[in-house]
């Protein structure tokens, strides 16, 4: 007989230090049948239960290589959909809270991106001859999916260098969505010339580009950004700078151009901590990237004596992945323990398979 399932009513008043409590004791009964993973922005009280931290693709690769049959992935819902094509027919993907979603990876979508292939056909002929189509990973696994089915790849902030190279080898042009910032900064450091790279809105007819510019362009950068690397300013630089001419600068290449341009390091959410954890003892950072992530690196860092600052004026944080809250947690374990399945990750069959051509392509390219 099917387990009913636990409503989550029950939960959403409990009072933090019960959902804690019953956390710990849900945990200890799952032992390894469950995986508990957080990415880095992830509130602290919901991070302390991690088994595995790290980014997105990193923690997906890791619960694939686990033998949990749960792969409870506290993050955002195209981070659970990674690692339900990544990971075993046996393994089942779980997000505590379907409404931790991702801004940036809503501002594209497959309806919107089918469309912007067809205005290119229009203006360029046959889009597969001319331009490789890349996704970030921070992107929903159907438009993963049509970059595999387009001869395309998807890109990670860490390797999107060698995602581009590999893309003009293919083709001419590059589509780069959801994010222009990572596009732009990626084309910026490999010389390309930034009349050459033109923002395509997908809510304007062919892009808001005449077909002499969409012809001239090497890279087409959707309208897209993360809502909290946006925050950061250049002006945030410089009034820093003056105050601490000796720190350093660090900051995500989500940011914009000018913020990239004028930080010391610019790198990733795994390379900005190696960078500063490798840093000298009792130096100072300003670091662009999510509120939790630069609020966690303070802490550990201060017993080395190194400052980290935050590098916008305002709270900044993913207020999407501050959904996943101790009580989401909680009823999610809890009806795992009672054998019930709440918020199951699974995408389609074909999806996935076409999705995973493409991030295999990304995987044996770098």
């Amino acid at each position: 007989m099917e387990v009913a399932t636990i409503n989550f009513d029950r939960f959403n008043a409990l009072k933090d230090e019960d959902a804690h409590a019953r956390i710990r004791a849900a945990r200890a009964k799952l032992g390894d049948k469950a995986v508990l993973l957080c990415h880095h922005y992830q509130r602290a009280d919901v991070y302390q239960y991690a088994d595995l931290t790290g980014d997105s693709l990193k923690l997906a690769k890791l619960a694939s290589e686990t033998s949990a049959e749960y792969i409870v992935f506290c993050g955002v819902h195209f981070m659970a959909e990674v690692a339900d094509i990544l990971s075993s027919d046996q393994q089942i993907a779980i997000l505590p809270d379907l409404a931790a979603g991702c801004s940036m990876a809503d501002m594209a979508n497959l309806a919107k991106v089918e469309r912007c292939w067809r205005e290119l056909t229009e203006v360029l002929g046959n889009p597969d001859e001319l331009i490789t189509p890349v996704t970030y990973i921070n992107s929903a696994a159907d438009l993963k999916a049509f970059c595999g089915e387009h001869g395309g790849i998807v890109c990670t902030s860490t390797n999107a260098p060698t995602i581009l190279d590999w893309s003009f080898k293919q083709r001419e042009k590059v589509l780069f969505f959801p994010d222009q910032h990572l596009g732009r900064w990626t084309g910026y450091k490999q010389d390309i010339p930034l009349d050459e790279m033109l923002v395509w809105d997908p809510d304007q007819e062919y892009g808001g580009l005449t077909p002499e510019q969409i012809k001239k362009a090497r890279i087409l950068l959707w309208k897209g950004h993360c809502s909290v690397h946006q925050m950061f300013q250049e002006s945030h630089i410089r009034r820093w700078r003056m105050q601490h001419p000796d720190g350093f600068v660090i900051s995500h290449p989500e940011s914009n151009l000018e913020v990239c341009k004028n930080s010391d390091y610019v790198g990733s959410t795994e390379y900005i901590i190696k960078t500063i954890k490798a840093g000298p003892d009792g130096s100072r950072w300003l670091v662009g990237t999510e509120l939790n992530l630069v609020n966690r690196l303070a802490e550990e860092e201060k017993a080395r004596g190194t400052i980290v600052e935050f590098m916008a004026p305002t709270v900044c944080m993913c207020s999407t992945m501050q959904r996943i809250d101790p009580q989401h947690l909680a009823w999610t374990l809890e009806n795992l323990v009672a054998g019930k399945v709440v918020n199951r990750i699974s995408v389609p069959p074909h999806e996935a398979e076409m999705a995973k051509v493409a991030l295999e392509r990304m995987l044996s390219v770098s």
